[in-house]
């Protein structure tokens, strides 16, 4: 009888591999990790050999698991490429875990959604919001499989495609009256800004230092929403995104305001992790860069 390699059973030996146990290869796989140890010893008893070395530590490959994570890579690509090429991607049942950064999620989050899902019809789509920082650290822990943040994230084992910049500008309460003195602005109004552990934060935090002194009053936040809430009712000012504001200028809640500067635009990128190798990934990438591009 000749071997037979089950394709789940592979990917779950991965993900136990790069994760080093049972228990963070079943949240990775959203499996019961009963579930994930079944997988792994149907795998060894169809290979008649033990895979892993396991300990209180984790679970460490032993040399003939070594040597069969580099043929899984492999087969597991030739795997993509198949679907790649060869199946309809309307028949194509998986899952894909998304994060995403609120400036993204306030502006054009739910065009790129109905075109991945147009693009692939049975794909299973799983959204987190949270701050970039965050985002980066589920990437790389892969908790998610694609981020849409600001970028881009320095690991070589990451591949980053860029998107468009967002602008930011200062808004006010379009009832709000600015003083002749804008100096005076920045010292007698609260100004809401993104979340402490975010580089516009850092960045907006310095540079109101740099200018104003130490008596600004900033507040950050990480919900983008409450922010243009609170400049909406007249409780601050704030450099918000372009594209989040834009609505709220237009029907006349907001009125920008120029103090002759800016803070630095913000940079987002897709990224998501190069190995192994998914098409599905690279694609989605791809199709949230057309509908940024598109949106901006």
């Amino acid at each position: 009888m000749g071997l037979r390699l089950n394709l789940e059973q592979l990917r779950t030996f991965l993900a136990v591999a790069r994760l080093g146990g049972v228990r963070a290869a079943a949240e990775h796989l959203a499996l019961s990790q009963p579930a994930v140890s079944a997988r792994i010893k149907g795998l060894e008893a169809s290979l008649a050999t033990e895979l892993f070395e396991r300990s209180p530590q984790g679970m460490r490959l032993t040399k003939r698991g070594v040597a069969l994570k580099k043929y899984a890579v492999q087969y597991l690509e030739l795997v993509e490429h198949i679907e790649r090429d060869v199946v309809d991607p309307a028949a194509i049942e998986r899952q894909i875990r998304i994060g995403v950064s609120e400036t993204i999620v306030q502006s054009w989050l739910p065009e790129f959604i109905c075109r991945l899902r147009a693009a692939y019809p049975k794909l299973s789509v799983e959204i987190t919001v949270d701050i970039s920082v965050n985002l980066r650290a589920s990437l790389l822990q892969r908790a998610i499989d694609l981020a849409l943040l600001m970028g881009p994230v320095s690991e070589f084992t990451v591949e980053n495609v860029a998107l468009p910049s967002s602008e930011l500008i200062w808004c006010r309460a379009s009832s709000q009256e600015l003083p002749h003195n804008l100096r005076q602005l920045f010292t007698t109004e609260a100004v809401v800004t993104f979340a402490r552990d975010t580089r516009p934060y850092r960045e907006l935090q310095l540079e109101l230092y740099n200018r104003y002194g130490p008596g600004v009053t900033i507040f950050p936040s990480s919900s983008l929403s409450a922010c243009v809430r609170m400049i909406g009712a007249g409780l601050a000012v704030g450099a918000m995104p372009e594209m989040v504001v834009a609505p709220e200028i237009e029907a006349g809640r907001l009125a920008p305001f120029d103090p002759g500067w800016r803070p630095n635009p913000l940079r987002f990128t897709a990224s998501y992790l190069g190995e192994p190798q998914s098409e599905l990934l690279e694609r989605s990438a791809q199709i949230a860069r057309e509908t940024a591009l598109e949106a901006s």
